[in-house]
């Protein structure tokens, strides 16, 4: 508590019985912030003040406004400008401060003319002398009219600011001896009995606790874990993703997607410096992989080009998950004899995108695959769907697409409420032979994929519509403390 200005207030109210904290700022000159805190101290007290909250509305000038007070308004300065014989629009324009408002305001009051017949438009003087009421009334505020000063308000002359103080009273228990109320009953006051003659402070016991100082989940966090559960609860086995730096080899190459694809050049993938390269590749799948892709094979045509080692070694960011999927599936053939599997990851991809209101340069990618025999499209789309209902989103369409490594191909889009519109949540496909036999899969098993955005089905559920808000230096910690546990309908 600031006490000698508490104490300063107490002998003037002694004096004066109310006051208003604005007029003390005058009274003691310190600032009205100060005086407040010590008024609040005060109310700390057992009813040694009264004190009434109140406001007033005032009207006055913005900078703009100023500027009329102290230099004459826009149209004026505008009308002093045009000599007797006239001068270019655009030479008004670039000369005198607020023109735009200045010359249309002079034009509709009549004193200046403007004249396009020459093809320069040309401005005038239309009458010999003018009154600059604007700037007399700015003046004199106190006597303008409510319609003037809401006109000179949507002029931005004019603000209307509201006044918050305190009158403060003397309080039923009021002295100006301050006497500093005991919050604890400690050791050194129960000794001889000290506390008997110590005032302590009234205990409140509709007070809230102090918020505990701890972490507190991020809802991207909230969902990737109702995802994990979801997975699971299907059937689902988690496959590690612990390597954000992979090679263009499993990244692409091993996906049947061709050297020369736009998406491996820089301006979709994140290249590694050092490590630049990668050596260590399985010896004879590398060599079924540069086969399918230069000259064919398993019944593929290949994309008949000059596939190249020095292509496949370079080290990125990973741009997709699936490339662990390639992974899992090639460990798979290894050991030795095909069986069904389902896996899925939840982890970070990084592309180089422009960053919009549903794109990051680093997201996350919910990445899922089935092998079985002879699955279809149809187990794909149901297999979609009955995951999509368990987050309670049923709004769902699907479009064809083109992708190197499925087909056929399928985009997912989620109808997103705050949006009001659908937005794309993820692809998804059937993985092509040529990716697929060169591991030793059987021909007739068959393996639904798909990749999913985290970050945008937890956009709809805590109804963000901007995913910088969610993830990024722009996110409100308040949010993340605030936000509910994620609790998804199933």
């Amino acid at each position: 508590m600031a006490s000698e200005l508490a104490g300063n207030i107490l002998s003037y109210l002694e004096k004066y019985s109310d006051v208003n904290s604005l007029d003390l700022v005058n009274i003691f000159n310190e600032d009205h912030q100060k005086i407040i805190g010590a008024i609040k101290s005060l109310q700390t007290l057992d009813n040694v003040i009264e004190v009434e909250q109140i406001s007033h509305k005032k009207w006055e000038p913005t900078t703009e406004g100023q500027h009329v007070i102290e230099n004459g308004s826009h149209e004026a300065a505008v009308f002093y400008a045009v000599p007797e014989q006239g001068i270019l629009q655009s030479e008004i324009m670039n000369s005198v401060p607020y023109a735009k408002v200045g010359f249309s305001k002079a034009l509709v009051a009549g004193w200046i003319k403007l004249d396009k017949s020459t093809g320069k438009p040309m401005v005038t003087k239309n009458v010999s002398s003018i009154e600059d009421s604007t700037q007399q009334n700015l003046k004199n505020i106190g006597n303008l009219s409510d319609s003037i000063k809401v006109e000179y308000k949507k002029r931005k002359l004019l603000q209307e600011i509201i006044i918050k103080s305190m009158v403060v009273k003397k309080g039923s228990n009021f002295s100006t001896n301050i006497e500093k109320l005991e919050a604890d009953l400690t050791s050194d006051l129960l000794v001889n009995d000290a506390w008997k003659e110590k005032k302590f402070k009234p205990y409140n016991f509709d007070a809230m606790g102090s918020a505990l100082d701890i972490g507190h989940l991020h809802p991207l966090l909230k969902v990737r874990t109702e995802f994990r559960k979801i997975f699971l609860e299907m059937g689902f086995t988690e496959m590690s993703t612990n390597n954000f730096v992979e090679s263009s080899f499993w990244n692409f190459d091993a996906l049947f997607q061709p050297q020369q694809h736009p998406a491996r050049d820089a301006h979709d993938t994140f290249f590694i410096s050092e490590p630049k390269y990668s050596t260590k590749f399985p010896k004879d799948y590398l060599e079924k992989v540069k086969q399918v892709h230069s000259k064919g094979g398993y019944g593929s045509k290949g994309y008949l080009y000059d596939w190249k080692i020095e292509e496949a070694q370079k080290n990125l960011l990973r741009t997709h998950t699936t490339a662990v999927s390639a992974r899992m599936l090639y460990k798979l053939m290894q050991e030795g004899k095909f069986r069904p599997v389902k896996y899925f990851s939840i982890d970070r991809v990084f592309r180089n995108e422009t960053l919009d209101a549903t794109h990051l340069a680093e997201f996350h990618q919910v990445e899922g695959f089935i092998a079985d025999y002879n699955l279809t499209l149809g187990d794909l789309i149901g297999t979609l769907y009955e995951f999509f209902k368990k987050l309670g989103i049923e709004k769902l369409k699907f479009k064809p697409a083109y992708n190197p490594y499925t087909e056929p191909s399928m985009e997912v889009f989620c109808f997103h409420e705050g949006l009001g519109k659908w937005i794309e949540i993820g692809n998804s496909g059937v993985f092509r032979p040529e990716m697929l036999l060169p591991m030793g899969l059987p021909e007739n098993v068959n393996v639904i994929a798909w990749g999913l955005s985290l970050e945008r089905p937890t956009m709809i559920k805590y109804k963000l519509d901007n995913i910088r808000d969610l993830v990024g230096p722009r996110v409100d910690l308040q949010m993340v403390y605030n936000n509910p546990i994620c609790r998804l309908e199933k």
